[in-house]
């Protein structure tokens, strides 16, 4: 290939990379084309984009976005998968995926300045998506709200019930005397 094309290919690798903070390395090595299609296809529902590259290549345009400690992820065939909310998604979508393609593996992910190995990609996939993290975080702050709220309506609560019944017998006990009233004999 010559110079030219190369620099042409690192441009729009530069330019599809751009903004790129996190991505997943993939090596599909044995997968037919309707195979390709099929993963292609699925990770394209979830806003999930592959794209095969050049390692040498693939490593000038990530130095030019600033992922350069995704450029030593780049060994053998792979292609690199990015996209989502977060490079969690992406890592548990591509396991459920390789389950109907066993020979699609996740060689290796970055996330976050921090490189993720083979070994550590089952534990990524644990990982609390940017969602799933705001989520809880929103739980525990309202978890405690709403029991100090609690704290504060239950005794109102327990003495508004008191009243109330205290207010049904009286409403009770008042027409049996105004009907004892009425059936007693009138002191001239």
């Amino acid at each position: 290939m010559s110079k030219p094309i190369k620099e042409l290919i690192r441009k729009e690798l530069v330019t599809r990379f751009d903004g790129v903070t996190s991505l997943a390395v993939v090596g599909f090595s044995g997968l037919d084309a309707v195979s390709t299609h099929t993963v292609r296809s699925q990770l394209a529902e979830k806003n999930i984009r592959m794209t095969v590259v050049k390692n040498s290549i693939a490593r000038g345009a990530f130095k030019a976005v600033g992922l350069e400690g995704a450029a030593a992820l780049l060994e053998g065939p792979c292609a690199v998968a990015y996209g989502a909310d977060s490079v969690v998604e992406v890592v548990r979508t591509l396991l459920d995926v390789a389950k109907d393609a066993p020979k699609l593996t996740v060689k290796a992910a970055f996330m976050d300045g921090e490189v993720f190995g083979e070994d550590r990609i089952e534990e990524l996939s644990k990982y609390p998506t940017r969602e799933e993290a705001i989520g809880r975080a929103v739980g525990c702050i309202l978890s405690a709200g709403s029991k100090l709220a609690g704290c504060l309506v239950g005794p109102g609560s327990a003495l508004s019930s008191i009243l109330k019944t205290i207010e049904e017998k009286a409403s009770q006990a008042a027409p049996a005397e105004a009907t004892a009233a009425e059936t007693a004999p009138a002191a001239d």
